[in-house]
């Protein structure tokens, strides 16, 4: 559900324990790829970083890389082929990961995507796709990975556990797809639920189900029609030294529009947060209008591992004809998040 853009330089990092003030704040102007780059997401890769967004220009999955996060070169398609449970059409939201090695190996890397349901071409679900190489081509399963009743399933990614190793998925049940009109298709009552939803998946491979999906988070008033676009990490938690906080990074409100955000929610009682919702912060993280005025309709955020490094896709102008990619560091300390 990328060329020269926002970037924030810390001098403290999120993985440190710290509370040191900041001394200095750079921002680069403009976005780090210029041309459309929508839903965007990244992988580092022996030091150089990939990038990966919404189909454009006859590309299923455009690809980009890296020396830097910040000068990007455009590749080509990563998945010129969707698996046959799609129609083709619609490929949304790619985020790739690596899978741990096995057997002395380097591990599998796997694509997830959305792409619309052949099953039923009014639901957007969500695929597998597979390759020995982050370069791809990555070579789709022709069975659907996730495909929600409540209205089909988009904007997947990936994430390990590190603390036990374990490998989930998460990703939106697209509820304002089966909605009743308004803004985004779910403003007018009664409202259907989006929930970001978690599933684990068998770490040898990353598209095997365990178990079925969990509900970690879901719309509330102040999000308005919907919850989409979730990035999940771990990181220790600087005020509960020993201890680590779950951060789900996500949007809300409808995409075409300046209600459009990035914002996040979090857990310190385990990936499931004891099987309640993950709390959501206070205020959004980005917002029309964020750095001095540059930023409309900030969304779409995946954030690395280590919770340091964070892209995300803006308009170019105040329609979402082209949204760019751009690039920040962020800053955490213990439950709470910033990008400045």
């Amino acid at each position: 559900m990328f060329l020269h853009s926002f970037t924030v330089v810390l001098t403290c990092l999120a993985i440190l324990a710290t509370t040191a003030p900041i001394s200095k704040r750079m921002i680069t102007p403009g976005a780090v790829i210029a041309s459309n780059f929508a839903d965007p997401s990244f992988i580092t890769v022996d030091n150089l970083h990939y990038a990966f967004s919404t189909n454009h220009e006859g590309m299923n999955v455009p690809m980009a890389s890296s020396v830097d996060m910040i000068g990007w070169t455009l590749l080509g398609d990563a998945m010129p082929n969707v698996g046959a449970w799609s129609t083709g059409r619609a490929v949304w939201a790619p985020q790739v990961v690596q899978l741990p090695s096995q057997n002395d190996q380097p591990g599998t890397f796997v694509m997830y995507y959305t792409a619309i349901s052949k099953a039923n071409p009014t639901f957007h679900c969500v695929g597998a796709a597979t390759s020995a190489t982050i370069g791809g081509p990555f070579i789709a399963r022709d069975e659907v990975f996730a495909c929600s009743a409540g209205g089909g399933s988009i904007d997947p990614s990936g994430f390990l556990d590190e603390g036990d190793g374990r490998q989930y998925v998460v990703y939106k049940t697209d509820g304002n797809n089966i909605g009743h009109g308004g803004n985004c298709n779910n403003g007018v009552a009664p409202i259907v639920p989006t929930p970001i939803m978690l599933q684990e998946v068998n770490p040898a491979n990353g598209y095997e189900l365990i178990g079925g999906p969990t509900q970690i988070l879901d719309r509330g008033p102040a999000d308005g029609p919907l919850i989409e676009a979730p990035s999940l990490i771990r990181v220790p938690n600087t005020e509960a030294p020993g201890t680590f906080v779950y951060i789900l990074f996500f949007s809300s409100n409808c995409f075409a529009g300046g209600l459009y955000d990035t914002s996040y929610a979090t857990s310190i009682n385990g990936i499931t947060n004891g099987g309640q919702d993950y709390e959501k912060s206070s205020a959004p993280l980005l917002v029309t209008g964020s750095d001095n005025g540059k930023l409309y309709s900030p969304g779409g955020m995946t954030v690395g591992p280590g919770g340091v490094n964070a892209v995300f896709h803006a308009d170019l102008g105040t329609t979402h004809t082209v949204r760019q990619m751009w690039y920040g560091v962020l800053r955490i300390i213990g439950r709470t998040v910033s990008i400045l």
